[in-house]
């Protein structure tokens, strides 16, 4: 049966990364893989989605006043004039704002610039559309990339460039300079710069994120992409939008409309309250994550991760295996789940270019996801701390 598959199933193929999550799921390992929290979303947001369900919001719907709050955050946060009924559109999470962006935009043999490694849904949805992903590498340990090798990578068929900052897998947080070097390669190849901006509010340290929609010249050719998941840990609402010139966000709504229809009322209606948070809701955000980085680095430096670079957003760690580990990301995640009950991400399911591969280093990380409780967290590190790395025979054996 499988001849009567399209190209595009065939091509999506289940990754090592799914076989690891089962087998995580049998042994019953703290998850450390995926990218929700734990713990509770905040009472005042969960009780708005009660009494929306309760005062029967439960059909289709387009919940008015959501499109003037993106407004005042856009104005706020980036200094950006949009319209709410003609800029906005409401989508299914962040995921359904990006695919409905791309499809919008991209036709069948246009090329789409992605940072290298990226997010594994990216790549996939421009094959969806018909398009050509092309990789420009970020070089670790710190993810910077060359202008030179990201200019050299756009050519006649380039439509757009995907952004994603604060970064998923590595924590990175795109520089005002990188963020102007990138602004000037789509200004003046006349290219759309689709962003996915859902970390937006979970940056550390110094770091803070800069929308390139914010940058000279970039708001008219910019797709922001962003949802209510991370910020407001509701990952299962799946409430998000994209911001976009009146013309590609008309495209996006119809194809919305097509795909999806409306996104979840209730949740709508509780979105609401999530995007009237005062400023200490994020700063108690910012200053929760930032704990847990911190302890996360701390755990996996004693067991020997090489960690010379500390995420500056997100709420992922992306962690060099120990030097004295031998074999590959894959086998690592799989000993670790066995004999350690903690399940993290191979980083090879973020690598798509072939000079990676080349460097050798595409093998060679895992994401642990910290967006857990203060008690999962201190779980797994008890767990990962009773470990001792035998790197030569690819084992991880408990001390």
């Amino acid at each position: 049966m499988d001849a009567k598959l399209s190209r595009v199933a065939r091509m999506l193929t289940p990754s090592p990364i799914q076989e690891l999550s089962q087998l995580a799921q049998r042994i019953g390992a703290i998850n450390l893989a995926h990218g929700f929290p734990d713990f509770p979303a905040p009472a005042d947001f969960k009780a708005a989605a009660v009494s929306a369900i309760n005062s029967d919001f439960n059909q289709y719907r387009d919940v008015q006043g959501i499109g003037e709050l993106l407004e005042a955050k856009m104005k706020r946060d980036h200094g950006l004039q949009i319209n709410p009924l003609t800029d906005v559109v409401i989508s299914c999470g962040q995921t359904e704002a990006f695919a409905a962006s791309i499809f919008a935009v991209i036709d069948h043999g246009d090329e789409v610039l992605l940072f290298d490694p990226a997010y594994e849904t990216y790549g996939p949805c421009i094959s969806l559309a018909g398009g050509i992903p092309v990789y420009v590498p970020l070089d670790p340990p710190y993810w910077t990339f060359d202008v030179e090798k990201l200019t050299k990578s756009f050519t006649s068929r380039t439509k757009a460039m995907v952004l994603n900052s604060p970064h998923n897998p590595t924590g990175k947080v795109f520089t005002k300079g990188e963020l102007e070097a990138i602004a000037e390669a789509c200004r003046s190849r006349d290219c759309i710069c689709i962003t996915d901006e859902v970390y937006e509010y979970i940056t550390f340290d110094i770091h803070k994120h800069v929308s390139i929609s914010s940058l000279h010249g970039m708001q008219e050719r910019t797709i922001i992409t962003s949802s209510l998941s991370k910020t407001f840990s509701v990952t299962g609402w799946r409430i998000g939008w994209a911001c976009a010139p009146s013309n590609i966000a008309s495209a996006i709504r119809n194809i919305h409309i097509h795909i999806t229809d409306s996104a979840p009322a209730p949740f709508q209606e509780a979105a609401l309250t999530a995007l009237r948070s005062s400023p200490e809701y994020f700063k108690s955000l910012r200053t929760s994550y930032e704990a847990r980085r911190d302890n996360a680095v701390e755990t996996l430096s004693g067991l020997g991760f090489q960690i010379q670079f500390k995420p500056q957003g997100s709420f992922f760690l992306f962690a060099e295996l120990p030097e004295s580990w031998l074999h590959s990301d894959v086998d690592f995640v799989r000993e670790l789940i066995k004999n350690g009950g903690v399940a993290a991400v191979p980083g090879c399911g973020f690598f798509h270019n072939s000079s990676n591969n080349e460097n050798k280093y595409y093998n060679r990380f895992v994401r642990f996801a910290f967006c857990k409780s203060d008690e999962t967290l201190a779980a797994a590190a008890q767990r990962i701390r009773e470990l001792e790395v035998i790197g030569d025979k690819g084992l991880l054996k408990k001390l």
